[in-house]
């Protein structure tokens, strides 16, 4: 995938305007990607779940002045793109007043919860993006996993790719480090 956005004929403006702009069904989440728009379904009861445990387990670790936000637009202007991670851990003072998505080198922590529909593109683009961000920590949380339900926390970004993985599967711990220093526990996944 190319990084090229600067050479591209579109503005980083222009893809604010669009997304600002967007009409979506409720429920629904739009992302401008390198491919397009693209639009994901509301989530199912289990991605539901798993976020709520999620969410209440991150709280404790949370930086101060800092938030856990669900469906938080997150622009990453490097490459032209505009995503919405499940959830993600941003400082509460660099929140727009408007529907602007937030500028990724403020995101602490992204987090994404893969469905049949999604799961590849979770696993791959999603993650290229976020390195790009450059998002300091992704965590995956695959239940379609080819071997088996696991969670992955991607960290170390350079150049657009993570340095280090941490995998687990389901039902374990995954240390998700500083600024969080926090254990998560995986069992009810």
């Amino acid at each position: 995938m190319s990084v090229a956005f600067t050479d591209s004929a579109l503005s980083w403006n222009y893809l604010l305007d669009t997304w600002r702009e967007l009409e979506v069904p409720g429920g629904w989440r739009p992302e401008l990607t390198v491919e397009g728009i693209r639009m994901t379904p509301p989530p199912g009861g289990p991605h539901n779940l798993i976020a709520g445990w999620v969410h209440r387990g991150l709280l404790p670790a949370v930086p101060e002045g800092c938030e856990v936000f669900q469906t938080l637009g997150v622009g990453i202007e490097r490459i032209g793109g505009i995503y919405v991670p499940d959830l993600c851990v941003v400082p509460r003072d660099v929140i727009p007043e408007n529907s602007d998505p937030v500028p990724a080198e403020h995101v602490l922590l992204a987090v994404e919860i893969t469905s049949r529909g999604n799961a590849r593109h979770d696993r791959s683009k999603k993650k290229w993006a976020y390195a790009h961000g450059p998002i300091p920590l992704y965590l995956l949380i695959d239940q379609f996993d080819e071997d088996g339900p696991a969670v992955s926390l991607f960290s170390d970004p350079v150049d657009g790719v993570y340095g280090k993985t941490i995998r687990v599967p389901f039902g374990r711990e995954i240390e998700i480090g500083e600024p969080f220093g926090l254990r998560l526990d995986t069992t009810r996944f």
